[in-house]
Formats: structure tokens, C-alpha cells, sequence
């Protein structure tokens, strides 16, 4: 083999592994990103839930349905 032939495979082989690495890393951020989607929409949800409720004890508040007291009173 000639020196260029050599130097071209050389830089082909360098090229190949960096594609590999790249591919590698897309891989594991795709999966990261889709934990935090779903943690992200858990967490959404529950949010949402909390909000219900505490729009409903508002509610009660407002229309002057007292909470019993706790029962430690």
C-alpha cells in the first residue's frame, strides 16, 4: 500500500468510529429525553390533580361549607 492509500484508510477508520461514538450518544440521549417526557408528564398530571383539589377546597371555603375539625379537636 501506498502512503495516501494508507493515510485515506487511516482517516476512514477514525471516520467510522466517530460515527459509531455519534450514533451512540444519539441513542442514549434519545432515552433520556424520553424519561424526562415521561416524568415530565407524571408530573403534569399530578400538578393537575393538585390543582383540582385545591380549587375544590376553595370552593367549599367560599360557599360557606366549614371542614369538620380535624380529630385531634
Amino acid at each position: 500500500m501506498t502512503d495516501s492509500a494508507t493515510s485515506e484508510s487511516a482517516r476512514i477508520d477514525h471516520l467510522e468510529m466517530r460515527l459509531t461514538e455519534q450514533d451512540a450518544t444519539i441513542d442514549d440521549l434519545n432515552r433520556t429525553i424520553t424519561e424526562q417526557w415521561r416524568l415530565i408528564d407524571r408530573l403534569r398530571r399530578q400538578v393537575d390533580t393538585l390543582t383540582e383539589r385545591v380549587e375544590e377546597a376553595g370552593a367549599r371555603a367560599a360557599t360557606g361549607g366549614a371542614e369538620p375539625p380535624p380529630p385531634h379537636y
